[in-house]
């Protein structure tokens, strides 16, 4: 049969192709892939022992070269996954960070610690560093405090969980530090309230802090803040019953004798209302309730 001119052209074409791919058919080590292939270099990247990655680690922290350490901490977490080492690691990265005030790194990686690792001796230390990286965060006063309502529940949780660790009674102390800056947030905006002349909305705030921080230093005057804001919605008898609990538990205070000048005014004197929210409160903190003379 001839062959037609489309399959002249086709066979051209194939012959070379075949004789090429031939050389492999005849034994030779030729790979007929290798001409579509590119040349590549494999990079080898040796083991680093673990141990060494860890000194590492920690030379870089002696040197206070933070960003280092934590490279050093990651590399060694990730390639000794699941083991005692990468235990190490991972807490030594949220320590370099919290070190290297990178404080929500400190924190992701605390977490990461105690997701991993609950029931582990450093989890207290963990739940620490976490508390401490966003006290260290806490803002002045005017401004948003949610930073400061993260730090009070990290430091109640670390008191909570942990009661006998070496971290709670620095916890316990910084808890009424905090407790005292969300008090003083507060306090700021229940005066502009008053100033305001918007009694009930600084009523609010001023019983907040009576209810949630008794026992800060801005308890005194939120008491007299709220025989204020009583007084001047003339309604005297809650201004005396504040009144009588503020110089009930802080006899000596200067808000009580403001409060008490306040009264006087109208020819009146603090009193008590035994089941009134305010002396049910103090009765419940700190056992005393006002004079009832």
């Amino acid at each position: 049969m001839p062959v037609t001119i489309r399959h002249r052209r086709a066979a051209a074409f194939a012959a070379p192709l075949v004789a090429i791919l031939g050389l492999g058919l005849g034994g030779c080590d030729f790979d007929p892939t290798s001409i579509f292939a590119e040349k590549y270099k494999p990079e080898v990247v040796p083991d680093v022992p673990a141990d060494k990655l860890y000194s590492d680690g920690l030379a870089k922290l002696e040197d206070s070269d933070y960003e280092g350490a934590v490279k050093k901490f990651d590399s060694l977490d990730k390639q000794y996954q699941y083991s005692e080492w990468s235990r190490k690691a991972l807490l030594m990265t949220a320590y370099a960070n919290y070190e290297g005030q990178k404080y929500d790194d400190a924190i992701s990686a605390s977490k990461r610690y105690l997701q991993r690792h609950p029931a582990s001796k450093d989890a207290a230390y963990a739940q620490y560093l976490m508390a401490m990286s966003n006290y260290k965060q806490i803002p002045d006063v005017t401004r948003d405090q949610e930073r400061s309502e993260k730090a009070l529940v990290a430091l109640q949780e670390l008191v909570q969980k942990y009661p006998t660790s070496e971290y709670a009674a620095d916890a316990k102390a910084k808890i009424q530090i905090t407790r005292d800056q969300l008090a003083g947030k507060e306090m700021e905006i229940g005066r502009f309230y008053l100033e305001k002349r918007n009694f009930p909305a600084a009523i609010n705030r001023f019983r907040d802090v009576v209810a949630k921080y008794q026992t800060t230093r801005h308890a005194e005057e939120a008491l007299e803040r709220l025989t204020e804001a009583y007084w001047a919605l003339g309604i005297t008898q809650e201004a005396q019953n504040a009144a009588a609990v503020l110089g009930h538990n802080f006899p000596e205070s200067p808000w009580y004798k403001d409060a008490h000048a306040l009264l006087a005014q109208g020819g009146l004197e603090p009193r008590e209302e035994k089941t009134s929210f305010l002396s049910k409160i103090y009765r419940t903190v700190t056992g005393k309730t006002a004079s009832a003379e």
